[in-house]
């Protein structure tokens, strides 16, 4: 008889750590955060059978609104969605602020338009926090399995980003977002495991059932997360094998950390004497890991002690694990008992076989199998936020889109930034900018300076205006400068002015206002197009305020003159009275020269009027 007790404690010890790991991360006093969209909803949505809480659509991206059209019944119930046309951009983005720093399990439903004029089967890659773990490729929408996406992922910086990627086959269409927060140690698969590390679900199967398991972990403790499962009959074309089901209480589930339900114990598939072993096989992405784990639970009533069944595990030919018995390894009947392996696979093929001994049969009760993904290193957080202030003050067309990481995932750079990865900040740069020729209108903003890593910029043939930013000649690398053929005008940066002796190619012509340098006119009193236009207008406005202001004085005057005038008029016929009065006072003293003078002088000596 073979050896069969070396590996069991081993694997005891093992589920005995990560279960102590999962205790003490999680704190089950409190519910996990969870959020889940209605994609294009405009108001909160429930949805049975637990009457799940959908929030609606409203301030986490752009894209447009649509009615939807679930391609397969495993699609929750909603009826709305939001699509993103390639006018608005190669990328588009969900952001989801507020999330508290952990892991968590997000999963993507996606549906078609509901509308015959547009492309009835998109094409496009998904990322989350900027790496890509999804592909929908052509006939997605009549695979069950393909209509949905799953990945396990750490939050680092409370924030999540979520990222559809066109590749200009149609217009990429979700309808549905779930962010739910699981335990911090959940499949934990050995050393590669980490924050480092996005686990993509690619197989979550429930044996025996054959029906799909949908909302089984809102039945227990949700730190889980909400896991889908897809249900097999059987693992044979042929039907060879067979299913088999319980009502019994299934011990050792709930437990940290990945918190498995009893639901998924209670079935399961098992050999037959025509076929005992079982072989369950999936197409995979090739030279990559693979994290694979299997689900036990010896519910056969013809087995009832220990050796009565025993089996190896071997995945694409190698063993895996070797003599598993149930019993032996969890002490009971109806006891759930977890393996996982993570195997590098080279070929397209990942096999899973479980070959019995000793005339026994095979039993499987579920099957999970993750896509282990180095997670992509972000941008440098600064140079990330210098290009949306470049975006927004350039005026940069919609079409660009600009939206997530700038570099990654790196089959999805934006358009017109080059990136370089720096190995001593272990985070990606920019080290370029061609934007020439795209009709921008806006202005350069001194923001520009905190891409410190550029080496060539290209906004030539634009419509670019205002003045070079001093801070670009602090951009110590800068070697090409292609600013031609737009309306910038002032001084060029002294700093940039004397790069040219230093074998760089700056280039500034047909900018008419520009001055300062080699080969553009020089600066004074010579002024741009922009300020003659200006003093043009400002020496109009001062001529019309004269001719306003002497048109009024004139009015004034002739209202005077002619107000002088009527005065006159009207005291005419008193002066010529006292004209008259007078003249004759004067007429009557030539004919009385006897009268004395007023003041009494004597006759004599005052003088005579002559006749």
């Amino acid at each position: 008889m073979r050896k069969r007790f070396l590996l069991w404690p081993l694997l005891l010890a093992v589920s005995a750590s990560s279960a102590l790991l999962g205790v003490l991360a999680a704190d089950l006093s409190k519910e996990p955060f969870t959020i889940r969209i209605s994609c294009g909803s405009f108001d909160d949505v429930h949805t049975a059978p637990t009457n799940t809480l959908w929030y609606r659509d409203f301030g986490y991206t752009g894209g447009r609104f649509a009615n939807a059209t679930r391609p397969s019944f495993i699609v929750p119930p909603l009826k709305t969605l939001r699509y993103f046309p390639l006018s608005d951009g190669p990328e588009n983005c969900y952001y989801i602020n507020n999330v508290p720093n952990g892991h968590y399990q997000v999963r993507l439903f996606f549906a078609l338009v509901a509308d015959p004029n547009l492309d009835s089967e998109p094409i496009f890659d998904v990322s989350v926090e900027g790496t890509l773990f999804s592909s929908l490729l052509s006939g997605w929408s009549s695979d069950d399995e393909k209509t949905f996406a799953e990945a396990l992922v750490f939050v680092q910086h409370s924030s999540l980003s979520i990222c559809f990627h066109s590749t200009g086959h149609g217009d990429p269409s979700i309808l549905s977002i779930e962010v739910l927060q699981i335990d911090d140690n959940a499949y934990k698969f050995g050393s590669l495991w980490g924050k480092g590390t996005v686990l993509r679900t690619t197989k979550r199967l429930t044996c025996g059932s054959g029906k799909p398991a949908f909302d089984e972990d809102l039945n227990g403790i949700h730190w889980g997360g909400d896991r889908f499962w897809l249900g097999l009959k059987t693992l044979s074309s042929s039907s060879d094998d067979q299913p088999i089901s319980t009502e019994n209480v299934i011990a050792e589930t709930l437990l940290a950390p990945n918190f498995y339900p009893q639901s998924m114990y209670q079935s399961a598939i098992v050999g037959t004497d025509r076929q005992p072993t079982l072989s369950f096989e999936m197409d995979v992405t090739p030279n990559k890991n693979y994290s694979v784990w299997l689900h036990f639970a010896e519910i056969d009533n013809g087995i009832t002690a220990e050796e009565q069944r025993v089996f190896d595990v071997l995945i694409n030919g190698d063993t895996a694990f070797k003599d598993i018995d149930i019993i032996r390894m969890t002490g009971e009947r109806f006891t759930a008992l977890v393996l996982n392996k993570t195997v590098a696979v080279s070929g397209t093929t990942l096999k899973i076989t479980l070959q019995p001994v000793e005339g026994t049969h095979a039993i499987v009760s579920a099957i999970e199998v993750f896509d282990i993904i180095p997670a992509e290193m972000k941008t440098l957080t600064q140079e990330v936020t210098a290009l949306r202030t470049l975006k927004g003050s350039l005026g940069l067309p919609l079409r660009f889109g600009w939206n997530g990481d700038p570099c990654i995932p790196q089959q999805h750079p934006w358009s017109g930034v080059d990136c370089q990865f720096d190995n001593t900040k272990r985070q990606w740069v920019i080290d370029g900018l061609g934007l020439d020729n795209q009709g921008l209108r806006g202005v350069i903003p001194s923001d520009v300076s905190k891409l410190q890593h550029l080496q060539s910029i290209n906004f030539s043939g634009n419509s670019i205006k205002g003045n070079i930013p001093l801070s670009l000649g602090t951009i110590p690398g800068l070697r090409v400068l292609n600013l031609n053929g737009n309306d910038l005008s002032g001084r060029v940066p002294a700093s940039l002015g004397g790069r040219p002796l230093h074998r760089v190619r700056f280039n500034f012509t047909d900018n008419a206002g520009l001055c300062g340098i080699p080969g553009l006119r020089e600066c004074g009193p010579h002024l741009s197009v922009a300020a003659k236009i200006g003093m043009a207008f400002g020496v109009l406005v001062a001529f019309l305020f004269l001719v306003v202001f002497a048109a009024c004085w004139w009015k004034r005057r002739q209202n005077i003159i002619r107000g002088q005038k009527l005065a006159a008029a009207r005291e005419a016929p008193y002066a010529k009275s006292r004209t008259q009065f007078t003249r004759d006072v004067q007429m009557g003293k030539h004919h009385r020269p006897h009268e004395t003078s007023p003041r009494g002088g004597n006759n004599e000596s005052s003088p005579h009027l002559l006749s």
